[in-house]
């Protein structure tokens, strides 16, 4: 859980120096463009290296026992670019190595309001020599490619000889994993070098990779304070600059080394490799000349505006406070809105999935970032449409019409091997229609519609028609899909692709008519405008009447069921301990799909609907997905299950924070951290908004006494406080004249600037007894401790 006092910092110390993978991730620090793991300052001993930029990333070939047709021929890997965050020390000649001597202290801390970690050691060397290393980094949220650390170094009680390397390292070692298959292809020593350069204490290096086409420029601007009698210089190989000092230090002395580090990376088509060097020297040095000082204050500056929109407070549980204010911090740090870049499923944190962008991105991350930072929604909505040409010729090298999405990315082209999850996962077409559309009725933004989000609209819904086809009695199907849950592959008409097609070819059709000539520049008549409104009425959605439930494919619940009782604690994730042959015929849920679909599309189900799926599919779901938490605490709270809900939102929250997969030593779940989000407004605020209304059904858990969060709509800012009696809507920064519709409960409000609007906490319904989770898959009771107990 996580170490902290007054719900804006995470804390790590000696004790934590066991979990240095996910020590590092949960401490990195990125603004969109550059990312830097939280490893220490030394380098050493380190989990994973990595510094990242998006986008930047090799390609290596995919190799299959038997080809087919149309399989992807190679994929993206995300590689490290050079390691600018590098200060390694040498204490009378021995490595400053947390692994030997004596640590007196060892303190690592993020700050969340002010955007930086901060860490302070205090260490023993194995010849009794003393020193204490202090530093703070950030990843600047105002200047994309720049990154710095202010770091210091002095004896602790006798005079002592420091010898400080402060590097810039290319292709840096990183480990392999082969015993999971979720895990990073390593590709080593990916970059050839072509420039490198010192000017003074200054350094900067160009490299290349071999295969995808790019070019990555790093330089590094230093101040140095330090004893007159220190000597400096600096060392430059093709692969590594270093600045190095060296020389006694007394107590009372230090040495201070500030780096200012800029990130550049260019097709090698584009930028020549010396404009591009040039391009991030004169980045290095305007941070420099304006100071580390300046970069601190304008990351609070940028963060303290964040927050104001984004900040959740959460009254009765301090742990899921913090946990909840961490998980948005990442998902603020994740993107950036001036650049058409996307978000990994990884973010900037970790090589996780070879750093691939997935569905997890707009069926997620978007969500929450249209309602808190929507300029962010949009630049990755844009670097969508930037690669719809590849998902056209994707579209055509299957047969199909339209433009097919990847299922895994980074350039624009399919990158999974395993087509049954990747080609046939077509349900990502609908994902991204849908985070166009949330933004667009969320925002207004009728200019993002007309430029980028129409077209997308438009060859999604050709894919659809095409793929589906009508049935002898008039219904419309799709066959032969993957849904979310990746323990069903291959099936009929799965509810969640189904529901989000129709949402889909219903969004394409109006935008037709509100971007006329998108429309006809594309092609589009009334004919096919008509075709895709008869699909979207006729789409089949499988039911089993005997059951009283949704299918959540054709067929799902006459399957045999999973054997739970033989099923051990140890055989979890099922996926690495049973063949897919053997789930993919079972009634087993890795990831809560069905329940999925009640969630995006909440107006195509009746709330005794809900409440039998969420009953009937809680007893198959394993949750063996990060994703899948979040959707089953939010219809749960739908229903009534406050309880499970809770308990739920803290299996979510505290995923990585606790590391509940095991996995967050390769990066961070975004997902995951957004999934916090929506169970904070879309299962205890009950926000709903798919039929183009913001709509609102709060209802608390025991254990919260107060609930606050905020959203963006059509410009305004909405306030929601909750409390056990009431709900609470006002416009904190409106005017008189602005006012945003709203429903409470079924109540029609209009909130203005004048004032806040208060209504009631209806009482919650009765749901009848807690639905049961397979053996030893319910989450970890946390609703009933928080309270107090049992009333």
């Amino acid at each position: 859980m996580p170490h902290g006092d007054d719900g804006w910092r995470i804390r790590r110390t000696s004790a934590d120096l066991d979990r240095l993978g996910e020590t590092e991730s949960v401490f990195a620090l990125a603004n969109g463009w550059v990312g830097w793991r939280g490893t220490l300052d030394e380098g050493e001993p380190c989990g994973m290296p990595g510094s990242y930029l998006n986008g930047f990333h090799e390609q290596h070939e995919l190799t299959y026992p038997e080809s087919g047709y149309a399989f992807p021929e190679r994929s993206d890997t995300v590689i490290s670019a050079p390691n600018a965050a590098l200060i390694r020390l040498w204490v009378d000649d021995e490595p400053l190595d947390l692994r030997t001597g004596t640590i007196r202290r060892h303190h690592q801390e993020l700050d969340l309001r002010a955007g930086v970690v901060h860490r302070e050691t205090e260490w023993i060397s194995p010849g009794g020599r003393g020193v204490r290393i202090r530093s703070t980094r950030l990843v600047s949220l105002t200047r994309r490619p720049v990154a710095a650390v202010d770091w210091v170094a002095e004896p602790l009680d006798e005079p002592v000889r420091l010898r400080v390397g402060a590097d810039l390292l290319a292709n840096q070692r990183v480990p392999e994993r082969a015993d999971d298959p979720r895990a990073a292809s390593v590709i080593h020593d990916p970059l050839t070098g072509e420039i490198r350069r010192d000017d003074g204490l200054d350094g900067v290096l160009v490299h290349r990779t071999g295969r995808s086409g790019q070019r990555v420029a790093v330089a590094v601007a230093h101040r140095v304070e330090a004893p007159d009698e220190i000597a400096t210089g600096t060392e430059v190989t093709a692969d590594r600059f270093r600045l190095a000092l060296s020389g006694q230090v007394r107590p009372g002395e230090r040495i201070r080394v500030t780096r200012f580090a800029a990130y550049e990376c260019a097709d090698v088509d584009g930028t020549p490799a010396g404009e591009l060097a040039d391009l991030v020297v004169a980045e290095a040095d305007a941070a420099r000349a304006d100071g580390f000082d300046a970069l601190l204050a304008e990351q609070r500056a940028a963060l303290d505006a964040a927050w104001a929109t984004a900040d959740v407070e959460l009254d009765g549980d301090p742990e899921l406070q913090l946990a909840v204010r961490f998980s948005v911090f990442h998902l603020l740090q994740s993107g950036r809105a001036d650049g058409d870049r996307t978000i990994p499923a990884k973010g900037l944190t970790g090589n996780g999935y070879d750093g691939h962008v997935l569905w997890d991105t707009e069926g997620y991350v978007l969500p929450v970032l249209t309602y808190l930072a929507p300029e962010l929604a949009r630049s990755a909505l844009r670097w969508r449409h930037a690669h719809l040409p590849e998902a056209r010729e994707r579209a055509a090298e299957l047969r199909l019409t339209g433009a097919t999405y990847p299922w895994r990315t980074l350039s624009g082209r399919e990158c999974s091997g395993y087509w049954p999850a990747g080609s046939a996962g077509l349900h990502v077409n609908a994902d991204i229609a849908d985070a166009v559309l949330r933004y667009v009725a969320t925002t207004g933004d009728t200019a993002f519609l007309a430029e980028s989000g129409a077209e997308v609209l438009i060859e999604t819904a050709r894919l659809w028609r095409g793929y589906g086809h009508f049935d002898d009695g008039g219904a419309f199907h799709l066959t032969g899909v993957t849904g979310p849950d990746e323990y069903s592959a291959l099936v009929d008409d799965n509810v969640f692709t189904n529901l989000m097609a129709r949402r889909n070819l219903r969004g394409a059709a109006d935008a037709v008519e509100q971007c006329p000539e998108v429309a006809a520049r594309l092609g589009v008549d009334a004919a096919e405008v008509a075709g895709w409104r008869a699909a979207a009425d006729a789409m089949f959605v499988p039911y089993d009447g005997k059951r009283g439930v949704h299918e959540q494919s054709a067929g799902f619940t006459a399957q045999p069921e999973w054997d739970f009782a033989g099923t051990g604690e140890d055989d979890y994730p099922l996926l690495l301990h049973f063949p897919y042959l053997e789930l993919y015929r079972k009634q087993v849920v890795k990831q809560a799909d069905l329940v999925l679909a009640m969630l995006r599309c909440p107006g195509e189900f009746t709330a005794e609907e809900k409440t039998r799926n969420v009953a009937y599919y809680e007893a198959r779901t394993v949750r063996d997905s990060s994703l899948s938490a979040s959707a089953q605490a939010i219809l749960a709270a739908e229903v009534g299950h406050l309880d499970l809900a809770y308990d739920l939102f803290a299996e979510t929250a505290f995923q990585d924070l606790a590391d509940l997969g095991d996995k967050t030593a390769d990066g961070l779940h975004l997902a995951s951290l957004a999934g916090a989000w929506l169970v904070v407004a879309q299962g205890f605020g009950g926000l709903r908004d798919d039929r183009g209304v913001l709509a609102f059904e709060p209802r608390l858990p025991r254990p919260i006494t107060r609930l606050v969060f905020h959203l963006r709509r059509h410009g305004h800012r909405l306030r929601v406080t909750l409390t056990g009696r009431e709900a609470r809507y006002e416009l904190p920064d409106a005017g008189p004249d602005d006012a945003v519709e709203l429903w409470h409960h079924g109540d029609q409000l209009r909130v203005t600037g004048d004032g806040p609007v208060t209504r009631p906490m209806p009482p919650v319904p009765d749901p009848g007894p807690e639905p049961q989770a397979p053996p030893g898959r319910r989450p970890e009771r946390r609703a009933q401790e928080a309270a107090g107990g049992d009333d």
